[in-house]
């Protein structure tokens, strides 16, 4: 089962691919125009049939561009038909002019042997093709939408100046002004000449029908009763397709991703107040001292295998260390040349050693617990809590160089836990999707004890909700699914900028695809995740009431974070009440001061202190 492949958020992302082109663009863009990069992790949403309708969107949007070229080229030839019969009628039958002479002389007015619509046929053409620009122009000015499925309504929050928005607003009246003339004139000479209202109408059907076949998909595959069991579409047969899918399915969701040092947590969404803080590990007054880490060394003059053998052992454990047993077949003594340290003494690990796995290991368990407890007594979004081992791995390699398989993961997890190395990370990453995956929150969390030091630093992320004209799909299935006849009339409405915005999409469409041809990107250099379609459609507006839950959700668990590493100190044996002491104050915004010895504090936004020196009288 594909994960999260049926959460509201991966439904909305579809519904954009269907209903915003700018978005489809980059989402094919994005995966496909720039197959070197590996996608980020895609948290609550599953990418694959994302791409497949942005995919299958675009297809339809160039099927439906060519059927409109293909009624506007048999507009001009109609229009030209009937301009060389006019002609030739006015010539007696003995018309005879070379091809640009005759378009020259059948397109351009100031000809006075045609002095009216109904002697020129083809200025039909150019003065629809003039309502269509005027039209689209009005829309594109005024900054709505000039799509060829466009909705009813505009966003609420718009960002247009007022003066864009007047102008547009003129523009569009008396681009109005001039579809009403055009169509008042032709329906008054349809006895003439029929065309001019024939190959409009034929447009607009083709619009009709495309709005009802994008209406239907909707419907059909992604109003909410449906999509959880209708079929979704597939990507494209080609090779690159099955690669890219491939590619996807086993990126999106992995334990381990490839970053760039400038842009580490591409899909995580916008940082939330991170912290950290340092503690210096310092054993328990009542705690014997042991000194860390010195490897037994073999007594001098030993004799005999079991002799040697027990005086390790009698010293390690002396010392702390818990001693593993020799392999079978394999005496210890066998590896003592010349004073070199034995084999086994690679597994002694002194019983007051606290390393980052431990304290993840004791942050889990509380983590869980946390999510068993929720479940069982409410339905708060924390009872379906992801815990899991997260590693960024440094880019600098190919995407299918095997980086995301499960063995390579997991070797990078087991390794990277204790190494504290800068550019391989470790972190452990929970997640709470809530608001139906419309607000995702991630702590990550890394552990250092290196040195003596016990470093935390969590660094929560908050995805904000799917943008609003996302979710007009809902409005879009309710609003028209009692008939066709609403679609025939916003398509007759629609139909001239409609016709100029598929013209255009089509042009972008030939230009992406040619460019992916000549680049081929599957052999560029490697790259890291750059653009995370998920944050593409997120907006960072979040309500009083997400707010709420978004610091309700990080308090929850960074309480049970330091839960657990307070437990890893006491039980291993160190002291807690300087953790306790900076925990309070640094997981609350304050600061933590052991000593101070002069000096002037200040916090909050507006803080100001001053210190000043005074000479003794």
């Amino acid at each position: 089962m594909r994960t999260h492949a049926h959460s509201e958020a991966t439904r909305l992302l579809c519904a954009g691919a269907r209903l915003n082109a700018g978005f489809r663009e980059r989402v094919i863009d994005e995966l496909v125009g720039h197959a070197e990069r590996p996608v980020p992790p895609s948290l609550g949403v599953d990418l694959r049939p994302v791409l497949a309708h942005a995919l299958q969107a675009r297809r339809q949007e160039v099927r439906t561009a060519l059927a409109l070229l293909a009624v506007w080229i048999g507009f001009f030839l109609v229009s030209v038909l009937l301009t060389w019969d006019s002609l030739d009628d006015q010539f007696g039958g003995n018309f005879d002019l070379p091809l640009d002479e005759f378009l020259s002389l059948a397109l351009f007015l100031g000809d006075d042997q045609l002095s009216s619509m109904a002697e020129r046929p083809t200025s039909w053409v150019l003065f629809y093709a003039g309502v269509v620009l005027a039209l689209w122009a009005g829309r594109a000015i005024s900054g709505r939408e000039t799509l060829l499925y466009a909705g009813t309504r505009t966003p609420r929050k718009s960002f247009r100046s007022a003066i864009r928005r007047r102008l547009g607003m003129a523009v569009t009246y008396a681009a109005r002004a001039f579809a009403a003339g055009y169509w008042i004139t032709a329906v008054a000479g349809i006895t003439d000449n029929p065309y001019p209202v024939i190959f409009p109408l034929l447009m607009v059907a083709v619009v009709w029908l495309h709005r009802i076949r994008v209406t239907s998909a909707l419907r059909e595959q992604l109003s909410r009763e449906t999509f959880a069991t209708a079929q979704q579409p597939e990507l494209p047969h080609a090779e690159r397709y099955r690669r890219i899918g491939d590619a996807i399915d086993l990126e999106q969701h992995a334990s381990a991703t490839l970053y760039d040092a400038n842009r580490p947590f591409v899909g995580a969404g916008v940082p939330h107040k991170p912290w950290s803080f340092a503690l210096e590990l310092r054993p328990k007054k009542d705690t014997p001292v042991i000194e860390p880490a010195v490897p037994p060394q073999a007594p001098h003059g030993a004799s005999g295998k079991h002799k040697v053998h027990k005086t390790l052992a009698a010293q390690a454990q002396a010392q702390g260390y818990a001693v593993e047993p020799a392999p079978a077949g394999q005496p210890l003594d066998t590896q003592l040349q010349d004073g070199a340290v034995p084999e086994a003494q690679a597994h002694l690990t002194p019983s007051h050693h606290l390393s980052s796995r431990h304290v993840i290991d004791m942050i889990i368990p509380r983590l869980v617990a946390l999510r068993e407890a929720t479940a069982r007594t409410s339905r708060d979004s924390l009872r379906a809590l992801e815990i899991e081992e997260f590693v960024y791995l440094p880019s600098g390699v190919r995407r299918d160089s095997g980086v995301y398989v499960d063995d390579n993961v997991q070797q990078h997890l087991d390794e990277a836990a204790d190494d504290g190395g800068e550019a391989r990370r470790h972190f452990l990453r929970i997640r709470v999707g809530s608001w139906q995956e419309q607000v995702v929150v991630s702590l990550l969390v890394r552990v250092h004890t290196q040195g003596g030091m016990l470093v935390l630093e969590v660094v929560p992320h908050v995805l904000g909700p799917v943008a609003e004209e996302f979710r007009e799909v809902d409005a879009i299935v309710d609003r028209r699914a009692g008939g066709s006849m609403r679609e025939g009339l916003l398509a007759f409405l629609t139909a001239p900028a409609a016709t100029a915005a598929a013209g255009i999409a089509a042009a972008r469409t030939m230009l992406s695809v040619f460019r992916v041809w000549l680049s081929s990107p599957e052999y560029a250099a490697p790259d890291a995740p750059l653009i995370s379609v998920r944050e593409l459609a997120s907006t960072n507006d979040l309500s009083l009431f997400q707010e709420m839950d978004v610091s309700r959700y990080i308090k929850t668990v960074q309480d049970r974070i330091a839960s657990g590493v307070r437990d890893a100190l006491e039980q291993r044996g160190f002291r807690t009440d300087r953790f306790e002491q900076q925990i309070v104050n640094v997981r609350d915004g304050g600061v933590y001061i052991e000593d101070m010895s002069g000096g002037a504090v200040a916090t909050g936004a507006h803080g100001n202190a001053q210190h000043v020196e005074r000479s003794p009288v």
